[in-house]
């Protein structure tokens, strides 16, 4: 399948399932990857209706404050990140299938911002935990920058200074799909998800 940005995006073991729980029990084979594209609300949505996704986390990450606060977050001086923390069975979905699913639902391009959520905890961000999770973000993200034709700002790190985000912020968008930002910027982004993987949405 040739993806939306026009990238050889292989979703042939992607699925979208009913949305998952993080009480969800988890296999020995689940790994995790962090990642920070805006409101950790829209990231959310998404990725706890796609199957092999066994849980999803709203967080903070990469910053130098242990433990901050969402209004610390939000003042731009923690130097951390909204992130999602997704745990998922490789045996269900790969890295590339998240990291493709990623980069349909934000836009890699704007520096520190997403719509109208300016600062520098809405950066574009890849937070790996081992050499094969940063080897297949490089070149997935070498892919996406060249067919923006450099312009890709989504930075590469390791996870450092992870922390959960407050208990309200879990999965704020199930819990308030009728809330104004829910509403008019997180669904969108699900509706555009459903829309460029519809093949995969189960049915029922």
């Amino acid at each position: 399948m040739i993806g939306v940005w026009g990238l050889g995006f292989r979703t042939e073991n992607l699925s979208i399932g009913d949305e998952q729980r993080p009480e969800r029990s988890m296999s020995a084979n689940t790994e995790t990857i962090t990642l920070g594209g805006g409101c950790f609300w829209c990231l959310e949505a998404v990725y706890e209706k796609v199957d092999g996704v066994m849980a999803v986390e709203s967080g903070y990450t990469n910053g130098h404050v242990e433990r901050p606060s969402y209004e610390q977050v939000c003042g731009g001086n923690t130097g951390h990140a909204e992130v999602v923390r997704v745990s998922y069975d490789p045996a269900k979905i790969g890295l590339r299938d998240i990291l493709e699913i990623f980069f349909v639902i934000h836009d890699p391009t704007t520096l520190n911002r997403q719509g109208n959520d300016v600062g520098t905890q809405y950066r574009s961000g890849i937070y790996f935990e081992d050499p094969e999770q940063e080897r297949v973000s490089h070149e997935v993200l070498n892919e996406v920058n060249a067919h923006h034709n450099g312009r890709a700002v989504t930075e590469l790190k390791p996870l450092t200074n992870y922390s959960r985000a407050e208990a309200y912020h879990q999965h704020y968008f199930a819990n308030n799909p009728e809330q104004g930002y829910c509403a008019y910027v997180v669904a969108p982004k699900v509706e555009k998800f459903k829309k460029t993987f519809a093949e995969r949405i189960k049915k029922g």
